[in-house]
């Protein structure tokens, strides 16, 4: 966390909805035996030290161990203060209005006359707490379910210069598998399966193939290798595939680490495109896939890819496809090339949470990207951001669910 201030807001937030999760669970026992009250209070405060105990355990050893089961942990604390965050609402106003007609009462009140405690109410209490589980409950099926349940999402794109040829052409789209995440392999298998029963003519996949290492990938390598498609599966690199979130022993181990990857990348059957492009023909017309290394506009994400040298490999062709991870790319380079049609990237993973709505769509992720889920466009170039196949951090999704897309390219 670079901002002290927000650092503090943030404690702040947290030891306030701590103390009014408490405050909830006392008023709602309030008539129950002192016995039952004083558990109600220990238990209150030993499940919330050791739900942060363990979170804090597993972050500090996130990289050793069971990973997967260590990302779970961390993401107790998230569950629990999801739901005190809410319940803080309605019992916050009570106090205010609780400390304003104290303060009415104590203007009008003769000198010397003690004034009696205004009661916290019962019914807000009860209020808050069953408010406060529908995050809770919400975040819960959100690891259970939501992480694993594949959406296909359909996307027509028209274009006035798509080369006639490919007028219909079906393209997939895959990112951020994430596969360190992944505790079975299971869930990628129906992946694949459900990619391929879309029959498209090119698949992609725009980056972050695993959390840090390159050995995540590999069980799930076989699996990879069943997504069928008659042309090269073509892929590009993300911010977390150079491993750059671990603590190496050497450079040359991390060096090491990035070429086992793009190996792995090879051995799935795709075509890796670091800072370069590929020509595809159909019915003498041709389009150029172009992919760069990560790029992001952000300060704390590298900026790996060579645009430049990636587009002079594109040649003329007159259609360009760009993958390129990170979404912050278009605006600060890519618009500044106008024949560059249609860029790909993923990154934000819609923040795995929020609404996603036909008429609404709103995620925390929106306040840090511009472009952060679904399509953009600028004069005739167009953007599209793909929330993610897979999960980090979080180990669920809800609103933004994992996402293949499917473009059917279309002659404006």
């Amino acid at each position: 966390m670079r901002n002290p201030f927000v650092l503090w807001l943030m404690l702040g937030l947290v030891v306030l909805a701590e103390w009014y999760g408490y405050q909830a669970v006392r008023t709602v026992v309030q008539h129950a035996s002192p016995g039952v009250r004083r558990w109600a209070s220990i238990g209150y405060w030993v499940l919330t030290g050791v739900v942060w105990w363990l979170a804090i355990w597993a972050g500090s050893t996130r990289q050793t161990g069971n990973t997967v089961l260590k990302s779970y942990l961390m993401s107790l604390p998230l569950l629990l203060l999801a739901a005190k965050m809410v319940m803080l609402i309605p019992l916050l106003l009570e106090d205010l209005v609780r400390l304003g007609r104290w303060a009415l009462s104590s203007a009008t009140r003769p000198a010397g006359v003690a004034g009696e405690a205004i009661p916290r109410s019962e019914f807000l209490a009860k209020l808050a707490l069953g408010l406060g589980a529908i995050p809770f409950v919400g975040l819960l099926w959100g690891m259970a379910k939501g992480a694993t349940d594949y959406q296909v999402r359909r996307v027509s794109l028209k274009f006035p210069n798509l080369p006639p040829a490919f007028d219909g052409f079906k393209v997939i789209q895959i990112s951020d598998l994430h596969t360190g995440s992944f505790n079975s392999t299971e869930p990628l298998q129906r992946a694949v399966a459900l990619i391929n029963q879309q029959a498209a003519d090119l698949v992609l996949m725009t980056g972050d193939l695993v959390n840090n290492r390159a050995t995540e990938v590999e069980p799930h390598i076989p699996a990879l290798q069943g997504i069928k498609s008659d042309l090269p599966i073509f892929s590009s690199l993300g911010n977390h595939d150079y491993g750059d979130y671990v603590q190496w022993g050497s450079l040359e181990e991390k060096r090491a680490n990035l070429e086992r990857l793009m190996q792995n990348h090879a051995k799935i059957g795709w075509t890796l495109l670091n800072d370069t492009a590929h020509t595809i023909e159909r019915g003498g017309d041709k389009i150029a896939i172009v992919g760069v290394q990560n790029w992001s506009s952000h300060a704390n994400f590298p900026k790996h890819g060579n645009l430049p040298k990636a587009h002079a490999a594109s040649g003329d062709a007159p259609f360009k496809i760009l993958l390129s991870h990170d979404p912050s790319h278009w605006e600060a380079q890519v618009l500044n090339y106008p024949d560059i049609d249609l860029t790909l990237s993923g990154h934000t993973h819609g923040m795995q949470f929020g609404l996603n709505l036909p008429f609404l769509k709103w995620s925390p992720v929106q306040y840090a990207y511009k472009q952060w889920a679904g399509l953009y466009e600028q004069g005739r170039q167009k953007l599209y951001v793909n929330v993610g196949l897979g999960f980090l951090g979080y180990p669920g999704r809800v609103g933004f669910l994992p996402e293949i897309t499917v473009f059917e390219l279309r002659r404006a």
